[in-house]
């Protein structure tokens, strides 16, 4: 829930009022991933079914997996065509890894 917190935080604080650009996001887990907001989402839920040991908090945060997986990978082509500068590094939704 934290990641998920602190990543909106950075997003809602990226641009200034009545700015209108793109802006690249930094700090937190947008250090390694362009979608630490969709982390966030998908650690919160996994770990609630973990929690709740219960089929229909697994299939919550599965789906959750799979909706949210791919608008992380679409986010983060949209900003490597967007931005030249953008971190060669930086992952799409799972730090190092993809």
């Amino acid at each position: 829930m934290a990641i998920n917190i602190h990543s909106d935080y950075i997003l809602r604080n990226l641009r200034k009022p009545g700015e209108v650009v793109y802006k690249i996001p930094t700090g937190g887990l947008f250090e390694y991933v362009s979608g630490a907001n969709y982390l966030g989402e998908i650690v919160e839920w996994f770990g609630y079914a973990l929690a709740t040991w219960s089929l229909p908090a697994l299939s919550f945060a599965v789906f959750s997996l799979c909706f949210i997986g791919p608008r992380a990978y679409y986010h983060h082509r949209f900003y490597k065509e967007k931005f030249n500068d953008y971190p060669k590094f930086r992952k799409a939704l799972i730090p190092f890894i993809l």
